[in-house]
């Protein structure tokens, strides 16, 4: 429940966002009568709107709107008068949908609805607190460094399908196409043809710059180079995906670049931060998680009343349905996807590093889960112990752990008997 009560605003206000402009609806605080209008998407139209709200109602002023973040959100918290409600996009759509079954929409509408909900439902909706600027940098930079890798790995994919076409044996000599080492090689030597071509010696030399040390792998290599026979001969082939690997070698170092920059900037930041160290000490954690996981818990802890919202805010809950006779069990479909990699991708490390982890992963799999799903279930088990860890403040204590299944007689501690 929040703590301001309707008195303490002097307006209700729904928004409907755009690009270019905003709809809008307010209603006085202790009047039933409406307003409908519209602003611009611009600094100044943003400026002259909420001035101009101010004036009229004075403080303070109650905003809904389906959004936690963007260019509008971030533009209204500037002004300490407006609270910010945000609503789920498809609660909104939900809601509409109620009133509208032919599922039409109008954007002042949709102002309209924003402040329904925000009149009768505001039990339900959370004002906006930001964290601190440290937390929300990190934050921002941890999301945009994973969607620098998935652009990483698209240039990868479509690298190693253009040098399928002409050029499949550089596939074979590099263990990994998503390295320096082969973006440089790719440069130098685009085709079959000039790298047959190159003399022993600057092989030789170009594996040793590249730190490549092992003599026997640098022959391997150089052999299988001079024998190599060509996959086509045809000009045409060549020639364009030539140009297609070579434009995609260029694309992929710039991401490796970026992804170096963000990886500096985020260590610089996230150590700074008081609940750093209790991520860092997780297993597998380490440069590239540690930050994920503090900016998933945050560092307001009043965010979650226990556990089980974490699990289900996050996405790693499932979902049951029931009717009738039937049940069905499935993953939940809106969740934040960064939130829920984060936490699964996470999990997934900790099989071979933790213990317990492990054992339980593998009585998953025993059970004929797939691999997704164990991993999803581990998440959700480890949830409940970082839960616990981040409200303490008491870092986690594998051994602690063990002790805690073995005092309440957990079936897990069989599997770690037959497993040792």
């Amino acid at each position: 429940m929040n703590s301001l009560t309707n008195q303490e605003f002097t307006v209700f206000i729904g928004i409907d966002w755009a690009d270019t402009k905003h709809d809008f609806c307010l209603q006085p605080a202790n009047s039933d009568q409406r307003e409908f209008g519209q602003f611009p998407h611009t600094v100044n139209g943003i400026d002259e709107w909420a001035s101009s709200i101010q004036q009229r109602f004075g403080s303070t002023l109650a905003v809904a709107l389906e959004l936690s973040k963007g260019p509008i959100v971030y533009a209204l918290q500037k002004y300490d008068f407006i609270v910010l409600f945000p609503v789920n996009p498809s609660t909104l759509a939900k809601y509409r949908q109620a009133f509208k079954p032919s599922r039409a929409k109008d954007d002042p509408t949709d102002a309209e609805y924003a402040l329904e909900l925000l009149l009768h439902h505001r039990d339900v909706l959370k004002p906006l607190h930001p964290q601190s600027a440290q937390m929300r940098t990190l934050l921002y930079l941890v999301e945009q460094r994973r969607r620098i890798v998935g652009d990483k790995t698209r240039f990868t994919n479509r690298l190693r399908n253009a040098l399928k076409q002409y050029y499949p044996q550089a596939l074979d000599w590099f263990a990994d196409s998503d390295t320096y080492v082969f973006c440089d090689f790719i440069t130098r030597w685009p085709t079959l043809l000039q790298v047959k071509r190159a003399r022993r010696a600057s092989l030789e030399v170009f594996f040793s710059e590249h730190n490549v040390r092992f003599p026997k792998l640098i022959e391997e290599r150089i052999n299988s180079i001079k024998n190599a026979a060509p996959l086509t001969n045809d000009v045409a082939v060549i020639t364009a995906h030539q140009f297609q690997a070579e434009i995609l070698v260029d694309l992929l170092r710039v991401a490796l670049q970026s992804i170096d920059r963000y990886d500096k900037e985020i260590a610089a930041i996230a150590p700074t931060l008081p609940d750093y160290a209790l991520f860092n000490s997780l297993p597998e954690a380490g440069a590239l998680l540690a930050p994920r996981l503090l900016v998933a818990f945050g560092e307001q802890r009043d965010r979650f009343q226990g556990a089980d919202e974490f699990q289900k805010y996050s996405g790693v809950a499932p979902v049951t349905e029931r009717s009738g006779n039937k049940s069905w069990v499935h993953w939940r479909w809106q969740s934040p996807t960064f939130l829920r990699q984060t936490m699964v991708e996470w999990a997934a490390q900790t099989i071979n590093k933790s213990y317990w982890a492990g054992a339980f992963y593998r009585q998953q799999r025993a059970k004929g889960c797939p691999r997704q799903t164990a991993i999803r279930a581990l998440a959700f088990k480890w949830i409940r112990i970082l839960f616990r860890c981040w409200q303490t403040h008491t870092p986690y204590d594998e051994s602690k752990y063990l002790n805690a299944l073995w005092r309440r007689g957990s079936p897990l501690l069989k599997q770690l008997g037959e497993t040792t």
